[in-house]
Parts: structure tokens; C-alpha cells; sequence
């Protein structure tokens, strides 16, 4: 058998196992909050319609089935064993398209930390990115055995409770080190590399996301990130995958909806209070983003949940 053999049947071993314990954890489909911080746990019995969200800095692997990943107007594919690193807080479509009651989709989230991306970065003081390598906020990779030998370590925490919090924290670095490392890094270290352009970015979209009710102007954002208002532009679209105002009209209409559904608020108040002036303009392009008006959608949502 030669290396590159071994290598996937162990990368298949290692599979096998995760889904084991996800499905042990997760017995019932849907989205699951572990003890663990940061980690949790995903079951599709069947295929599910493509749902509007925010991907925020983590790690996603697939471990059984597959989903489609919609950023833009570039579709990703994700089966067994890709991992998913977002490095930004990203609007995205996302949705199961493999997944059978005996066969589920399965998969696992886990959010990363920006300081300690830093910390290990500065620990393991890897190389700076060269000014001409490519950064993307979204990577997608072949996991390695060792990467899933972590995220299994980590699984089989909540049935040890009494040792979590001290194993916890070095298994959450491991993982870590081993995306640093790994063939995700370059995204990485652009991502905490002080100076560079993805890092003023990265800085934009924080703000962005803390001021989305507020009105702004694509020359104070670009005075933000120390870049003209072109270069900006033109740097946000690359790493996002829309424009700036595109992207702050998606953060307030996903976050209206969650104000809909889960503070039972009308429409009226929602936009408001998420900056929208005008009633009707809000509801033309809720309904663009999400495929209905606001009063259909949260019915429907509340259905299917």
C-alpha cells in the first residue's frame, strides 16, 4: 500500500469515528450547542432549503453527506472531510443537498479566536505572508488524520466532564497550531499580519458590523482601512465576495429577521430598529434576499423549525 493509500484510509477511519460520536451527541436533527466553547454539532436527516446566514471566524468539517456553500457568486462544495476555514464575518447561503434519515448529514462548527490566532502565530513565529500570495476569507481544504484526531479528542470531552476544563484549552490550541500550520495558514497569518491590507479590511468589516443601523459613506469606511475609496472597494468585494453597502444591507436584514423570529416583533418595528426609513423599501428587499415578505418568511421558518 503506498503513503498516499494509507493516508485516505486513515483520514476514512478517522471519519468514521467523528461521525460516531456526532451522531451519539446529536441525536435529533438540527443544531446542537456542546459544553465545549465554541464547539458545536450539526444533523440534516434530509436535504434542506438554502437558508440565508452569517458564517463567522471558524472551522467547519464536514464528517457524512454535503452542502453547498453560496459566498457571492461562487458555489462550494463540501463532502467528507473538507474543512472550511471563514475568516471573516461573511452573509452567505448555505444548505444540505446529501443527507438520508439513516445516512444524515453531519458535521461540526467551531469558532475560532482571533487573539489566539495571534498568540500562536507570535509563539510559533511562522513566516510573514509575501505581499504577492493570494488571501482569500474563505478556505477550503482536505482535512489531514491529525486535524481530525483533535476535533475527536475534543468530542470526547463531554463524557469526561470532570477533565474538560483542563483538556479543553490545549486541545482548542492544538487545533489551532495544526490550521496554522496547515494548508489554511496563509489565510491565517494574512488574517492577523498587522498592516496588510486584509488585515484593515478585516478591521472594516468589525466596524461594519458593530454600525450596520447607522448611515455611512464608502469614503469613511475607506479612511477606516487606509485605502482609497476605489482600492477599498475593490479589496472588500475580493475578500467578501459583495460590496460594502451590499454587505451592510444584508447584515440588517438578517438581523431583522432574527428580531421577527425570536422577539416575536412585527416588520414595521424590526426595520426600524435595524435603520430601515421606509417601511416599503425594507420589505422589497427583505423579500429579494430571502424569497418572501417579512410576515410569510417568519411563518415559514416557525413551520419548519
Amino acid at each position: 500500500m503506498n503513503e498516499k493509500n494509507a493516508e485516505y484510509l486513515s483520514l476514512s477511519t478517522k471519519l468514521a469515528v467523528l461521525a460516531e460520536l456526532v451522531s451519539s451527541l446529536a441525536r435529533a436533527e438540527g443544531d446542537h450547542v456542546t459544553n465545549v466553547p465554541g464547539l458545536s454539532l450539526h444533523r440534516r436527516n434530509q436535504p434542506s432549503e438554502p437558508l440565508h446566514c452569517i458564517y463567522t471566524l471558524s472551522v467547519a468539517l464536514t464528517i457524512q453527506g454535503g452542502k453547498q456553500v453560496l459566498i457571492g457568486d461562487v458555489v462550494h462544495e463540501l463532502g467528507p472531510g473538507k474543512s472550511m476555514i471563514t475568516t471573516l464575518d461573511l452573509p452567505v447561503v448555505s444548505h444540505v443537498v446529501e443527507a438520508r434519515r439513516h445516512q444524515p448529514y453531519l458535521g461540526i462548527l467551531f469558532q475560532l479566536d482571533i487573539a489566539q490566532i495571534l498568540a500562536v502565530n507570535t509563539e510559533l513565529d511562522l513566516s510573514r505572508p509575501h505581499k504577492g500570495d493570494t488571501f482569500q476569507s474563505v478556505s477550503i481544504e482536505q482535512a489531514d488524520a491529525q486535524l481530525c484526531d483533535a476535533f475527536i479528542r475534543l468530542l470526547q470531552l463531554p463524557m469526561q466532564p470532570e477533565m474538560q476544563p483542563h483538556l479543553a484549552p490545549l486541545i482548542q490550541k492544538e487545533i489551532v497550531i495544526r490550521l496554522l500550520t496547515g494548508p489554511h495558514g496563509l489565510h491565517l497569518r494574512h488574517l492577523v499580519s498587522e498592516g496588510s491590507p486584509s488585515e484593515h479590511i478585516s478591521r472594516a468589516v468589525t466596524w461594519l458590523k458593530q454600525n450596520f443601523v447607522h448611515s455611512f459613506s464608502m469614503d469613511e469606511l475607506a479612511n477606516r482601512a487606509h485605502m482609497s475609496a476605489s482600492t477599498f472597494r475593490q479589496h472588500f468585494r475580493a475578500m467578501t465576495g459583495t460590496s460594502p453597502l451590499q454587505y451592510q444591507k444584508q447584515l440588517r436584514l438578517q438581523e431583522a429577521r432574527e428580531l421577527m423570529l425570536n422577539q416575536q416583533m412585527d416588520a414595521s418595528r424590526a426595520s426600524a430598529m435595524v435603520g430601515y426609513e421606509s417601511a416599503s423599501q425594507f420589505s422589497r428587499e427583505y423579500s429579494r434576499l430571502f424569497g418572501a415578505p417579512p410576515q410569510k418568511d417568519i411563518r415559514r421558518l416557525r413551520h419548519n423549525s
